[in-house]
């Protein structure tokens, strides 16, 4: 069957056409008119720039094209290299992987001395165009005439990581290890930033989309903000990524018309705001935007006053894929608990989750609790040998592996050891804290890098659950199904998750329409099965958007209530979506 999965979803914002501008040539013509339009004898352009833009592209663009008098980058004023490490450090850490939230700010990293020097010289000019380029500079100058915001997703900052192409704040690191750079910009550079954007989002008058090399696209900040208006006000998908891993499958290539000559696919992220994207249509120029705005700028209308109110500027929720179909195991795991995370990494929940199948190999598995009575010095004794490259860990002797089908939902509360066997097409349901995997064996593999991924057996001995064997698993963690309701044409299940986690999934079957209601809070959905469903407001508050077989969706909870129905090629037939949500008011 042909593939009707969509890889680039869109959101078309309407009446805001005329104030998008797609390419350098006319984004320089509409800066140059309003810099000419401007009555100001001396005028003040600030472009104040997200950690990874292009500076060889987007500086040179700009410094070349507007008519301008003076030029200052905010990189003159920093701090030396030394000292910029020297801060953060006790948040970068030596850890290969693991870091802590910062709490510093962007005039952290500046030499007030030199931010001053560099005001004099601009205070000093009673006439002409300055432009003031650069990560921080808003700290240069913090009251522009004009406010550019050059914008960039996560997710293409980390491709241009791996091209050796970007830099971290203030360093010229640009050969130092993925691993190091992407740590550096999770724990630090990307809260820095957001912390900026957050505050300058009243002042800004355009924002600058660099996400495709010498295809820039920019908005005024009223048309953005419009955009993001529209979007909380109906169901929309944020654009999935893919990426190759050591254990991944092959499902994915031919459900989702991915490329066939690729290794494999290991994940899909579907569902994570704070790495994904949105792309926002203006007439028939496509606007691509970091999906965690959303989040920053629209939280209540987006998360719902309860959630936002638990969560500040984060949304609580992930949907990914994990393809083993055709693999491997993932790595044999544990998420810590969550004092541990708190006091750790700075993190104020865990890593909670679940499998969800959505497809299966006749013999999958999945590895979930620990065998009954063993003895936990003897597990970890035997994992830090085979790490150091002994024996092959004997998981069968520790582990407890249950039969994985399709539509099996597993819980996996932190501090469970866990993975996907071979053989799965897993749903994973979580909370967003998504790097704080403790890896106990990895099956004796070598990364996609070709070196041995990270093991952290230490870490993992602290948060496992030891109580978590065979009985307590069945009773508490695998199809823990109980049906709420039914109707004519529906019926509703509780799918999970554990009573420790605070997401509620809850799966609907269906042939007829269905009704839903966000309950003040933001409801992520997927079709788990059928092949198109339709999602429509009962009072025509938003267009019909529809939904196809794998694909995940984000109802905002300012929707309130909506149906869902079999669509197209599946009317008359039964679909199921499941759907998560934060528990409130004692769900």
């Amino acid at each position: 069957m042909i593939s009707n999965f969509n890889k680039s979803p869109e959101v078309k914002v309407k009446g805001r056409d005329a104030s998008c501008f797609s390419g350098w040539d006319d984004i320089i013509i509409q800066l140059n008119n309003e810099i000419s339009g401007s009555l100001s004898q001396k005028k003040v352009v600030v472009v104040e720039c997200y950690q990874g833009i292009s500076d060889e592209e987007v500086f040179t663009a700009l410094s070349k094209g507007l008519t301008v008098d003076a030029i200052f980058k905010s990189s003159e004023a920093l701090l030396p290299e030394e000292k910029i490490s020297k801060i953060t450090f006790p948040d970068v850490t030596s850890d290969r992987i693991f870091g802590h939230m910062t709490h510093l700010e962007m005039d952290d990293f500046f030499d007030r001395n030199k931010i001053n020097a560099i005001r004099g010289k601009i205070l000093f000019m009673h006439e002409g165009t300055i432009l003031i380029y650069g990560v921080g500079a808003l700290e240069v100058y913090p009251d522009p005439d004009i406010l550019i915001y050059a914008d960039m997703a996560r997710w293409e900052i980390q491709q241009r990581m791996r091209r050796n192409e970007v830099s971290n704040i203030g360093l010229q690191n640009f050969v130092e290890s993925v691993d190091a750079q992407y740590k550096r910009a999770y724990f630090v550079d990307w809260r820095v930033c957001d912390s900026v954007k957050k505050k300058s989002i009243s002042r800004m008058d355009y924002i600058l989309d660099t996400n495709s090399k010498n295809h820039p696209v920019m908005v005024t900040a009223e048309a953005f903000s419009e955009g993001l208006s529209q979007v909380v006000s109906q169901p929309f998908s944020v654009v999935p990524y893919f990426d190759a891993g050591p254990w991944g499958g092959q499902w994915m290539k031919e459900a989702f018309d991915l490329d066939r000559n690729e290794t494999n696919y290991a994940w899909c992220f579907n569902c994570v705001p704070e790495e994904n994207s949105l792309c926002l249509v203006y007439g028939e120029t496509r606007f691509e935007t970091p999906a965690i705005n959303l989040v920053l700028f629209r939280p209540e209308q987006l998360l719902g006053v309860p959630v936002q109110a638990r969560f500040g500027d984060e949304f609580p929720i992930r949907f990914d894929f994990l393809d083993t179909m055709g693999g491997g195991n993932l790595s044999l795991q544990v998420h810590p608990m969550t004092e541990y995370i708190r006091h750790e990494f700075g993190v104020n929940y865990t890593q909670d989750e679940s499998y969800y199948m959505l497809e299966a190999e006749e013999d999958a598995r999945v590895y979930l609790g620990l065998k009954e009575d063993i003895d936990p010095m003897s597990m970890i004794r035997d994992l830090k040998k085979a790490e150091a490259g002994g024996d092959t860990f004997n998981d069968g002797k520790y582990i407890q592996s249950w039969p994985a089908r399709k539509h099996d939902h597993f819980l996996i509360p932190g501090g469970t050891v866990h993975c996907s066997g071979s053989g799965c097409m897993v749903l994973e349901i979580s909370a967003t804290p998504y790097i704080f995997t403790f890896k106990l064996w990895d099956w004796g593999r070598m990364g996609m890098d070709g070196l041995p991924r990270p093991i952290n057996i230490d870490r993992g001995n602290r948060n496992i659950q030891w109580n978590r064997d065979t009985s307590w698993v069945k009773a508490n963690l695998v199809n823990c199904f109980d049906e709420l309701g039914k109707g004519d044409g529906w019926r509703e299940e509780r799918t999970g998750l554990h009573k420790q986690e605070f997401i509620e999934t809850r799966r609907h079957w269906f042939t007829k329409s269905v009704t839903h209601q966000t309950d003040k809070g933001v409801n992520v959905l997927a079709l788990i099965e059928g092949r198109e469903i339709i999602v429509e407001s009962p009072s025509g508050s938003f267009d019909p958007f529809v939904v196809h077989y794998a694909e995940t969706f984000i109802v905002p909870a300012s929707v309130g209530e909506y149906t869902i129905r079999p669509y197209g090629e599946s009317e008359g037939k039964e679909c199921a979506t499941i759907k998560a949500y934060v528990r409130v008011n004692g769900d």
